[in-house]
């Protein structure tokens, strides 16, 4: 681990920075957790906004890579126009239907990539030994890690899919009530949070992999792929496995069918579809304990 001092090092039970455990059995009150928490905030808003203005600085470059990223991450749906150049209907389901899945899938993906993609840069930081320099810094390594070459320019992928939902909205013909209205931007901030607990898991599992951003990218970058299809064009054993295993289908899947009125393809009570909230608190606590447990087995490179 980092050391502190000459010949001072220090062990798995102490770490330096904000949500540390403090020594063996003392633990944080309630009190220290809350400016823990504004201590990460503030440290995250510092440090993106410092890149976001070295961006700024090269304003034609940014813009250019924006709209590349917002013209690579509309190949995905250009694919799927493609398909349906040839078909009518795709697992039983119109364009327009598929739109509506792709776009909330896309759009909270592109969330949780803005806020915390950066994640996957940490297995580099781990073998390279540069993750010791967070460490000894007075703020939350998560927030480090997060804010870390901030990428304004991924909001390119965002606003693809925030168009491709604004068409899917206004060509469906759906009954629309209050609780379904509220139930689209429920699921996209929901979706955001699911797929940041996920990077923030894998994150964690760069700790002992130290070379696993592709195994990350395969859940997140694959599982927003997966959910832009209707659930009926995969077998059944991945549909639960989504379901039950890594919840990725609470994104848009089972809210969505119930907006759109369709049934989904295991056999679930309906008000599972208003579950998305619960399960995203769900997933980001676990990511939390793993991030927690990982950060506590690292050991420093010694270089």
């Amino acid at each position: 681990m980092a050391e502190q001092g000459k010949g001072r090092r220090l062990g798995p039970g102490r770490r330096l920075g904000p949500g540390r455990r403090l020594g063996k059995g003392r633990r944080l009150g309630p009190g220290r957790r809350l400016g823990q928490l504004r201590d990460g905030v503030r440290a995250y808003r510092l440090i993106s906004a410092m890149w976001i203005r070295s961006l700024m600085a090269y304003r034609v470059s940014f813009a250019l890579t924006a709209f590349g990223n917002f013209a690579v991450t509309a190949f995905d749906f250009v694919a799927i126009l493609l398909m349906f150049s040839q078909v009518d209907r795709l697992g039983g389901y119109g364009l327009p239907e598929i739109a509506f899945l792709y776009g909330i899938s896309c759009t909270a993906f592109g969330l949780a990539d803005l806020v915390i993609g950066s994640m996957d840069r940490l297995g580099r930081r781990v073998r390279d030994g540069t993750l010791d320099t967070l460490l000894v810094r007075p703020a939350p390594v998560i927030a480090q890690v997060a804010a870390d070459r901030f990428g304004l320019h991924r909001v390119g992928r965002v606003t693809q899919g925030a168009l491709v939902l604004a068409y899917a909205l206004v060509v469906l013909d759906i009954g629309w009530t209050p609780l379904k209205v509220l139930m689209v931007p429920g699921m996209l901030v929901c979706g955001a949070a699911i797929f940041g607990a996920v990077f923030v898991m894998g994150g964690a599992f760069q700790f002992v992999a130290q070379d696993a951003a592709e195994v990350q990218n395969a859940f997140t970058y694959g599982g927003t792929t997966l959910l832009q299809y209707p659930p009926t064009v995969f077998a059944k054993d991945l549909v639960r496995g989504v379901t039950f295993v890594l919840p990725l289908a609470f994104v848009n899947w089972l809210p969505a069918l119930y907006v759109l009125g369709r049934p989904y393809p295991v056999d679930l009570p309906t008000w599972v579809a208003f579950a998305p909230p619960l399960v995203a608190a769900g997933c980001l606590a676990l990511a939390g304990l793993a991030w927690r447990a990982g950060l506590r087995s690292y050991r420093s490179t010694g270089s």
